[in-house]
């Protein structure tokens, strides 16, 4: 997790702007395409967006617990983990995003009237080595923050499809 913490305000930004760059990124492309990994062993588009909707789910499951009980503690759950308990990576990629992008909305409804107070929120997380204590805040960071790569990701993936 970063060191630096980002302020409410850019962490909103930064969730907020994931689905449309992904729609935005992959406009045009076909299924096979949107399917296609561009090497062996590398993801597709597709799989990219597997994966941040198993994170998504997730570290959103966490962050709605702590906004809804006093200090939770909760399993941590690995998405890579999760994924398989999904169809996220056979659903046809156009849908998927469409669900992605409602589970975000869903999230933001949540996150954007939340009180300076309500990001400090916290829960004990057990089950990945050492416990910790995190926050919202740290879990929305963490999020927005990670999805971040990922989306550089599918643009790559995007740019060897038009090659």
């Amino acid at each position: 997790m970063a060191r630096t913490a980002l302020s409410i305000d850019k962490v909103l930004a930064l969730l907020a702007q994931t689905p449309p760059r992904l729609a935005a990124l992959t406009a045009g492309l076909t299924t096979a395409q949107l399917h296609a990994a561009p090497q062996h062993s590398e993801w597709s588009a597709n799989d990219v967006l597997a994966h941040l909707r198993a994170c998504a789910d997730v570290w959103g499951c966490c962050i709605a617990r702590m906004i809804a009980e006093n200090h939770p503690t909760l399993r941590a759950v690995n998405p890579r983990t999760w994924i398989r308990k999904t169809d996220y990576l056979e659903l046809d990629f156009q849908s998927s995003l469409g669900s992605f992008a409602a589970q975000r909305a869903d999230l933001m409804a949540v996150l954007k009237p939340l009180p300076q107070d309500g990001w400090s929120r916290s829960a004990t997380v057990t089950g990945a080595g050492t416990v910790l204590e995190r926050t919202v805040h740290s879990y929305a960071q963490w999020l927005a923050l990670h999805e971040r790569p990922h989306v550089k990701q599918v643009g790559r993936i995007v740019s060897r499809a038009h090659a």
